[in-house]
């Protein structure tokens, strides 16, 4: 086979010569910068593909940038590993050394195919890591217990002014949008259930549905999930804040509980305040489903009063101001929880106030679905 010769620049230098087999790879000339402009890199790529040496021993004079194009022209066989460069004086092989310790990190290849153990071992982990986050909050929750024992035990040690503060941030604040979320809760069910029960000439029912689906599920259900969203966020974002700034840590040192003062007036206020904004969604969702009876059904607001006393029992009610404390401390846990795991950056923060609101909608969600069924077994 006849030896393949590149001409590549026109002074004869930089010159890029194969011999008789292809294999190697001969560098002639000057290698440097200003011969880049008459290189065919393309077509140098491609026969490079092929070779296993790249021979530098005629080369005169070389670069950074020359050295560069011999790692690049060295990685790009087509056999897998990369071509070796010989020939090289000590100056050439000190300077390709350097060179090749500052080029970028490689992309990773392929990746490995993914076996069934694999997923498992994912699986274990992450069932490990939710076992150890269950245990950190159960921790917290003792923590948070021992704090209000001590507040009972010395009721001066309660900080009354921070539990008033928090209970206007947290039930006054959110009054107007749980009257108006219930309101339009209560519309959308009496127009649903109207629609269903005119087939049947049962609209009177709609008031049993209406009632029962407010003051036992979705009035309580619907105002947790706000306040969740709205106060538990809040309560992350505060407490990681201070957590951020060391704010907490500085407390820890003079000696004071950040739990007691941080975390346990928010937990009352919530206890305190979301029973109070349940009744005003009870009452809001219960006034929009009359309202919406009398307009689509012809069901006159004293009718509608009537049925509503007459056939809906009064543990309708209880039911759901039972719920009420649970979801509020579940709702006040994790927020505090999720502020005290917030790092040092703000990443870390806008990664625990997200968690901390889909976590509290979960828990609060599967607390309710507990609740119907130790009811539904007790027959209440």
């Amino acid at each position: 086979m006849s030896a393949t010769r590149l001409q590549t620049a026109p002074d004869m230098s930089g010159q890029v010569r194969f011999d008789s087999d292809g294999a190697r790879l001969s560098v002639q000339g000057r290698l440097t910068i200003d011969s880049f402009e008459h290189l065919d890199r393309d077509v140098i790529a491609q026969q490079a593909s092929r070779a296993e040496v790249v021979d530098i021993a005629q080369l005169s004079h070389m670069d950074t940038a020359g050295a560069w194009f011999l790692l690049d022209l060295a990685g790009r066989t087509s056999a897998g590993a990369a071509s070796v460069i010989t020939g090289a004086s000590d100056a050439q092989t000190l300077l390709i050394e350097a060179v090749r310790t500052n080029l970028p990190p490689k992309a990773a290849g392929a990746k490995p195919a993914v076996r069934l153990v694999d997923h498992f071992e994912t699986l274990g982990r992450r069932v490990a890591l939710a076992g150890s986050h269950a245990l950190e909050m159960l921790s917290f929750l003792g923590q948070v217990i021992a704090a209000m024992a001590r507040v009972i035990r010395h009721p001066r040690a309660l900080r009354l002014t921070s539990v008033v503060h928090h209970c206007q941030q947290v039930g006054l604040q959110a009054v107007p949008i749980v009257a108006l979320m219930a309101f339009l809760i209560g519309v959308v069910l009496a127009f649903q259930g109207s629609a269903q029960l005119r087939q049947f000439g049962a609209e009177v029912f709609v008031v049993d549905l209406i009632a029962i689906s407010i003051l036992r599920e979705l009035g309580i259900l619907l105002t947790a999930i706000i306040v969740a969203g709205r106060s538990g966020s809040a309560f992350t974002a505060a407490i990681g804040s201070m957590k951020m700034r060391e704010e907490i840590d500085a407390m820890r040192t003079l000696g004071l509980d950040p739990v007691a003062i941080l975390v346990v007036p928010r937990v009352l206020a919530l206890v305190l305040m979301l029973p109070a904004l349940g009744l005003i969604a009870n009452v809001s969702g219960l006034f929009g489903g009359a309202l919406m009876s009398w307009i689509e059904l012809d069901v006159s607001p004293a009718v509608f009063q009537a049925r509503l006393v007459s056939n809906t029992d009064v543990w309708h009610f209880n039911v759901g101001m039972i719920k009420a404390p649970v979801f509020a401390l579940i709702i006040g846990i994790i927020g505090c929880y999720q502020g005290m795991k917030v790092g040092g950056d703000a990443e870390s923060l806008g990664r625990q106030t997200s968690a901390s609101v889909v976590m509290a909608i979960f828990m609060v969600i599967v607390a309710d679905a507990l609740f119907s069924i130790f009811f539904a077994i007790v027959g209440v």
